[in-house]
């Protein structure tokens, strides 16, 4: 390579240089814990993702700080699982209860990929909530970093046939074939004990400065897209005959992260690449890791997710470019279509003379709040009933494998306990998400969690008023473009823009095999449903007899949405 083919070629991001120089992702983490710091500098700060923790700041005691004359920030750490599936015992969610009060703020957050979150924990609690965890046999690493996140499967405990098992059977093995081999884990977090790991010590799958990064799988079925699998990084779609799941259709490049300003960053829906047999999987999934690895964009972190690489590249050049990875022939995928989304709410069979129980936390947060004791009731529930529990990408909880006689008691302390039963939630509220954002989140411009609620009592009158109460809307909310909660493939997406105003997304729909076009900028928290409301009831007489809203907006299109958004309908 020539001196200028050199300088025209782009610069590691600092990031890549802090993953190469980790030692294995060490770094200083261990020693600056030691030291009885409360924070970490932006080279540890960086690492600790990989281990499972954000170091974040309490936005909220900004302006007590300042009022109180006292400098500097309160600093706080957020712990995640990597909770394959969703899939926990409950003798391992009843640790997460107690860890929450021992060590964080009290509450447990549910997320949209099958996992939890603690918020509040300090500096001297990281590593007793993360030995905590493992010595429960659950893990946080990998559940951040640029490495396969949480792998997500479609939680039902199904069983009048083998697919839903083996479809979280697969998840986890895919989740433990591309998890991080580094000893410094174990190391830092549960022993304290060096592992003799050697200076070089290289990833078998990342190698040494990981992926480019973070990378986002989930499986999902044809029938039941409640995963979301269009959003994923690497979509595995199954194909099953005669009740039992034989391949997978793989789809790679989903994404929802943009950001503002820079046209050239966008959501993506995964492409379908190829289709690999059931026992390919694990080769499969790890030839399409190694491309991105080998060339994912290391310059620009903003544009360096695989679906970047797929949008500029497109289908064909990277089905090329895979079977150099590939150790069996690629072979096209099947184009299995998606026609169904399930949210697993309420008492349902399981199958096998056994049922679950499917309960709306509304955004995931598991909390007391005065009459509302959602954590006791689940804590309660789940140590009487011992019953396995599995979380959903709509951050609510199933509590499976029940007797027949379990419904009267669920519902008893349900109600006890202020918490609303299934059937009583509002399809608005049962299919509306929020990512936390503000106070903990560094990167939220505008609230979410702390304000989607009044956006859907606003919303329940509205439609209610136009006798739409029992239409299915997918709303969801982010106080930033980086959509975590999927808010680009909704019936309505609100991402936050500036202050207390939003960007409108409208034309996705529930079974999230479209995205959604923006329709409206600058929307303030106040108006949201005002400015929906014409909309919605021109939804109401124009519609076709099966149309949804989402399907409306699409009809209709981007500019006519526009317009009717702009003149009031």
């Amino acid at each position: 390579m020539s001196e200028t083919e050199v300088s025209k070629t782009p610069a590691p991001s600092p990031v890549e240089g802090m993953k190469a120089a980790s030692h294995g992702l060490r770094g200083g983490i261990a020693s600056i814990m030691a030291s009885g710091a409360d924070h970490f500098e932006e080279t540890e700060k960086q690492l600790l993702k990989f281990h499972g923790s954000y170091q974040q700041e309490d936005r909220d005691a900004r302006k007590s700080k300042r009022e109180d004359g006292q400098s500097g920030k309160f600093y706080m750490f957020m712990v995640r699982g990597r909770i394959p599936g969703g899939r926990m015992n409950a003798a391992q969610y009843l640790v997460l209860d107690g860890l929450a009060d021992s060590h964080a703020n009290g509450t447990i957050r549910l997320t949209s990929r099958q996992s939890i979150q603690f918020y509040g924990i300090l500096m001297a609690g990281l590593k007793p909530v993360i030995a905590a965890m493992n010595e429960c046999l659950l893990s946080t690493l990998a559940a951040c970093g640029d490495v396969n996140r949480n792998v997500m499967a479609c939680p039902a405990p199904i069983r009048n046939s083998k697919v839903h098992d083996q479809l979280q059977a697969d998840c986890h093995a895919l989740a433990m074939h591309l998890a991080p081999k580094t000893s410094a884990y174990h190391e830092i977090w549960i022993d304290g004990k060096s592992q003799g790991a050697p200076e070089e010590e290289i990833e078998p799958i990342y190698g040494k400065v990981y992926l480019p990064r973070k990378f986002k799988t989930g499986f999902a079925l044809p029938n039941d897209n409640c995963i979301d699998i269009f959003a994923q990084d690497l979509g595995l779609l199954a194909d099953v005959h005669n009740g039992e799941i034989v391949g997978y259709d793989v789809l790679v490049g989903g994404g929802m992260g943009r950001t503002h300003g820079r046209v050239d960053t966008f959501a993506h829906l995964g492409q379908r690449i190829l289709y690999c047999t059931r026992d390919q999987l694990l080769q499969a999934a790890e030839a399409i890791v190694k491309l991105y690895r080998d060339h994912g964009n290391r310059s620009d972190r903003k544009r360096a997710r695989i679906k970047y690489l797929v949008a500029d590249l497109g289908v064909v050049k990277i089905r090329e470019m895979l079977k150099d990875y590939l150790p069996f022939p690629l072979q096209l995928p099947k184009d299995m279509p998606v026609t169904g989304y399930d949210s697993h709410l309420g008492w349902n069979e399981q199958g096998d003379g056994r049922y679950w129980y499917g309960i709306s936390v509304e955004n995931g947060r598991v909390k007391d709040d005065g009459a509302f004791r959602l954590r006791t009731a689940l804590r309660t529930l789940i140590s009487d009933l011992s019953c396995e529990v599995r979380l959903t990408a709509q951050q609510d909880i199933l509590l499976c494998d029940l007797d027949h006689s379990a419904l009267p008691k669920i519902e008893k302390v349900l109600r006890e306990h202020g918490v609303q039963l299934p059937g009583d939630v509002s399809n608005v509220q049962r299919y509306s998400l929020a990512c936390p954002a503000i106070p903990t989140c560094s990167l939220a411009i505008c609230e979410s969690e702390r304000t989607l609620p009044t956006v859907i009592d606003e919303m329940e009158v509205a439609l209610k008023d136009l006798g739409l109460e029992n239409e299915k809307f997918s709303i969801r909310m982010t106080g930033c473009p980086n959509g975590c909660v999927r808010p680009y493939t909704s019936d309505i997406g609100l991402v936050g823009r500036s202050g207390d105003k939003y960007l409108m997304f409208l034309g996705g729909r529930i079974l999230g095999d479209r995205q959604n076009f923006q329709a409206k900028d600058l929307v303030p928290r106040a108006e949201i449903v005002s400015t929906l409301k014409p909309l919605l009831a021109r939804f109401k007489h124009e519609r076709t007899e099966t149309e949804s809203f989402g399907d409306y907006c699409h009809r209709l299109g981007q500019e006519q949405v526009k317009t009717l958004l702009t003149t009031g309908a």
